[in-house]
């Protein structure tokens, strides 16, 4: 392992970036190394921006992906090199924006008539009524809901965040049903 390459690894480390983001920068920033057969370090902001273009126009990448290589160079430099000035005037791309795909009620029903098992139905139900990830719906406990406050409290949401969401009273009713049907310990 090169010492650039594991002081990189401890910068974000330092920061408690996860494992997965670790390893896509790592990932990232050893391809554009490749790239020019050269250490980052002798690398200026003419081949970052070289690399990009050839990223967007050469690989057709996705715009998700572009973000990361460039999110993935700008830790680089700004952090670990500590040159921030070679990626100051890097900018990302404008967001795409897209309406989500909203269902029809009759879709909705028809969906969740379709999963035969109560257990399963209810968590789908309460991620899809409560806005949640289906990691956040299968880690619910019973505390965690307040059906004073009629608010669901999410613990370790994504970026091990705790959040607030709404708790809908047709919701709260069915959540009710199937603790009286199924007796969850915790």
């Amino acid at each position: 392992m090169t010492p650039l390459r594991q002081r990189m690894i401890e910068d974000m480390e330092l920061r408690n970036l996860s494992p997965k983001t670790i390893k896509l920068y790592i990932d990232n920033v050893s391809r554009f190394a490749r790239h020019f057969g050269k250490s980052p370090e002798v690398l200026g902001p003419e081949a970052i921006r070289t690399y990009l273009l050839y990223l967007v126009q050469d690989r057709q990448v996705a715009w998700g992906t572009y973000k990361q290589v460039l999110a993935s160079l700008r830790f680089l430099y700004r952090n670990t090199l500590q040159r921030g000035e070679i990626v100051h005037d890097i900018r990302c791309p404008r967001p795409e924006r897209h309406l989500p795909e909203v269902l029809s009620f009759d879709e909705v029903r028809r969906f969740f008539q379709a999963v035969h098992s109560f257990k399963h139905r209810t968590i789908l139900m309460t991620a899809y009524a409560a806005g949640l990830r289906i990691s956040e719906a299968v880690r619910l406990r019973v505390c965690d809901i307040d059906s004073q406050r009629m608010v669901i409290h999410v613990v370790q949401s994504k970026g091990n965040k705790d959040r607030y969401t709404l708790l809908s009273p047709l919701l709260l009713q069915m959540l009710r049903h199937y603790w009286w049907a199924a007796r969850p310990d915790d």
